[in-house]
């Protein structure tokens, strides 16, 4: 049986950190599920589809093949067998994806994909459906979260160290606003899983926080 860990909450708890930490400490694939759903609008790029026809994009995901592996050490997201990774931060494949992500039937093929991931090998995913929709059988099941000031501070310290413009009380508002749409969303709505674990990460550093999420990993798995 896998040992898979599946780690959800919402934006800005530190959850693909704290998810690449803990999968390079127990060997596992760290399963970047944002990085997949960008795959999938560079196969729509790359077939013409339009981004507006819901009907092509419906039909054409059913033909794409996307995993991840990892390449001399560095995390490789694969379509049809290419490496894509120097496509996947383009701005017409971001476009795209914040179209076609909304599809169900994209959402259906990806979440095919990521469980025939999980059960070929150990992985941690992150997300905001993964305990409770994508991978209700996880070993170890997580819900990370933090108080909606603590995101907003660190998403605006953030900002601010890459000398970037920001504004606490917008970042604030839009972080409180985006918990309210993915917890009252139609598909597979944020929440947390009735038997994950929660960890509260407002008073923990990066650290801490992968050390507790060990420990559980460690007590469920009977893995030293």
């Amino acid at each position: 049986m896998r040992k898979n860990i599946a780690i959800d909450g919402p934006a800005g708890a530190g959850k693909s950190t704290i998810a690449k930490k803990v999968a390079k400490a127990v060997s596992a694939i760290y399963v970047d599920t944002g990085a997949m759903y960008r795959a999938m609008a560079l196969h729509m790029i790359r077939n013409g589809i339009d981004p507006e026809d819901a009907a092509a994009i419906s039909r054409q995901c059913q033909s794409a093949d996307i995993t991840i592996e990892y390449i001399d050490g560095e995390q490789a997201v694969i379509l049809n067998g290419e490496n894509v990774n120097a496509f996947l931060r383009r701005e017409e494949v971001g476009n795209m994806a914040s179209r076609s992500s909304v599809n169900p039937d994209v959402r259906a093929k990806l979440m095919e994909l990521q469980r025939q991931l999980a059960a070929r090998t150990d992985v941690v995913m992150d997300g905001r459906d993964i305990g409770t929709v994508v991978l209700p059988d996880a070993r170890v099941k997580i819900y990370l979260t933090a108080s909606v000031e603590v995101r907003a501070k660190r998403r605006f310290d953030e900002l601010a160290a890459k000398g970037q413009p920001a504004d606490y009380n917008t970042i604030f508002n839009e972080i409180r606003d985006r918990d309210y749409r993915d917890m009252h969303r139609e598909i597979a709505p944020l929440k947390q899983a009735e038997d994950a674990v929660l960890v509260d990460t407002s008073d923990m550093t990066i650290d801490e926080v992968a050390d507790r999420i060990l420990e559980i990993y460690r007590e469920k798995t009977g893995k030293a």
